[in-house]
């Protein structure tokens, strides 16, 4: 019996579960949303301005959206996403955003529970997955409105917090909050267990070898009823899933688990593991891969503004935040990156500057503080083009500029804020055998899983499915058609199962 049974039923091995989401962000949420019975139909009097669309929407508009042909739908559509799903369901949900209008949604949703397919969401963290351990304070890059997920705006939310949305946007703390709510106000905290960790996924095909792995586990049960329950669940599909993982108890501790289910959809995000430099001396303990190390030492007082400098390492918008909260708390800055301050594939020469003017204050930072300090941003060094040699035990950074010549810094403390990558380690080979370049690790922006964009199962493994970043869809606005798509195909699937 799974060990973690008894505080958490639902964690039971010897009923096979339809589904199994590993990952409790938005796009885990949005999806058990899906998953629940709430169902989504054009509401009567409505009318996109998508004159095209619109006549497809009014073919059946008794027909659910999850019940039509996404293909057919989304044909010819066109916007801020290539994920074709991904466009008709956020055009549904917001009809003309992108024309700068506040048209209300397309979409009404009703509960019917006889649609609901039984599924458990896990996650590490509670509901909101990599919201939770973002800074409180800090500004979404996506406006609030698009932050919000389907059937309980955000900007109602807000309303009713009494909340302010600075240039239409909110803070990390706000969204994080949100998700919480969403969960319990839709009635789906039953499905979401928290503080579960998986630890591997694998494909089981046979009897003989679900009791090989149980024997090899330790685990000691009665498996003749459990054998029967899998060899009918899995002819329909050719195998199971068997996830293992570690359950944090109340008391604190970390027990084993093991369930099995018949899909299993990978909504992990892309925040597990922070990419690496790869320079000597990267793991010495003044060097961190997240911002919240520099809130911590300045919180701790273990760094203030006469420190020495602290190194940030990167050209996106993390990097750019930890700026930001620095130069907000005096603290001296050297700010490194590869690139050129002008070049087009930098964030900020593609965000507007009237929406994000925190952003571009960065920016001409980089661009107007030299090399040698001169400028008008005191405490603040911008070495554009530059790379790290390497890292040493006296807090020295030994730099390399475009022409070869090194300098060394002296630093209190070293941010490498360069990206992050999925943690696939659960995954056999660590998933690199479903990326679209399979010779590759699995990269959600250079190399992401290989799916059917009309679906989001994986190309490569029949029950597998991969949804948000992973699958190639980065805004939480954008990462609801995934969850569309997989539970389209979700739900045909189990009107196809036999009794």
């Amino acid at each position: 019996m799974c060990s973690a049974a008894h505080e958490y039923p639902a964690l039971n091995e010897y009923n096979p579960l339809p589904v199994i989401i590993i990952g409790n962000g938005p796009s885990g949420i949005c999806l058990s949303y899906l998953l629940s019975g709430y169902t989504p139909y054009i509401k009567e009097d409505a009318a996109h301005p998508n004159a095209i669309l619109q006549r497809k929407l009014e073919e059946a508009p008794e027909i659910p959206i999850t019940d039509q042909d996404l293909a057919y739908l989304s044909e010819g559509l066109e916007g801020r996403s290539s994920s074709p799903v991904a466009l008709l369901f956020d055009m549904l949900l917001r009809p003309d955003t992108d024309m700068g209008g506040s048209a209300e949604s397309m979409l009404t949703w009703w509960h019917e529970p006889h649609r609901a397919i039984p599924h458990l969401v896990l996650g590490q963290s509670p509901p909101g997955g990599a919201w939770n351990s973002i800074e409180g304070s800090m500004i979404t890059l996506s406006r609030g409105e698009w932050m919000g997920l389907p059937d309980l705006p955000f900007k109602d939310w807000v309303r009713r917090k009494r909340r302010h949305l600075r240039n239409d946007r909110a803070t990390a703390g706000d969204i994080a909050q949100y998700y919480q709510h969403y969960v319990n106000n839709k009635g789906l905290q039953d499905s979401f267990i928290s503080g579960s960790m998986v630890t591997s996924v694998q494909k089981i095909h046979t009897g003989a070898n679900l009791k090989s792995n149980h024997e090899e586990d330790g685990a000691h049960i009665n498996s003749d009823p459990l054998e029967g329950q899998l060899k009918n669940a899995s002819s329909a599909q050719g195998g199971l899933f068997q996830v293992n993982g570690l359950l944090k108890t109340h008391n604190g501790r970390q027990q084993p688990f093991s369930i099995y289910a018949e899909n299993v959809v990978l909504a992990t995000g892309m925040f597990d593991s922070p990419s690496r430099l790869g320079a000597k001396g990267e793991d010495l303990p003044f060097i961190s891969h997240q911002i919240s190390a520099l809130e911590d030492a300045v919180k701790k007082r273990d760094i203030c503004p006469c420190s020495d400098p602290v190194l940030i390492i990167g050209a996106g918008l993390t990097a750019a935040d930890a700026v930001l909260f620095a130069h907000h708390c005096n603290i001296p800055v050297i700010h490194a990156f590869r690139r050129k301050v002008n070049d087009p594939g930098l964030i900020f020469n593609q965000l507007p500057q009237m929406m994000y003017p925190e952003y571009h204050k960065v920016h001409q930072m980089m661009k107007e503080q030299s090399i040698f300090g001169s400028g008008p941003y005191e405490g603040y060094v911008s070495l554009p083009e530059h790379r790290v040699v390497c890292f040493e035990d006296d807090k020295k950074c030994v730099f390399e500029d475009k022409n070869g010549h090194q300098m060394v810094y002296t630093v209190s403390m070293a941010l490498v804020l360069i990206g992050s990558n999925p943690n696939l380690s659960f995954l056999p080979n660590n998933g690199i055998h479903l990326a679209v370049d399979n010779e590759k690790p699995a990269i959600s922006k250079r190399n992401p899983i290989d799916i059917d964009q009309f679906t989001y199962e994986c190309t490569h493994e029949e029950g597998l499915y991969a949804v948000g970043p992973l699958a190639g869809d980065y805004f939480v606005r954008f990462v609801q058609g995934g969850a569309l798509a997989a539970a389209s195909s979700l739900l045909r699937k189990s009107i196809k199962k036999p009794p």
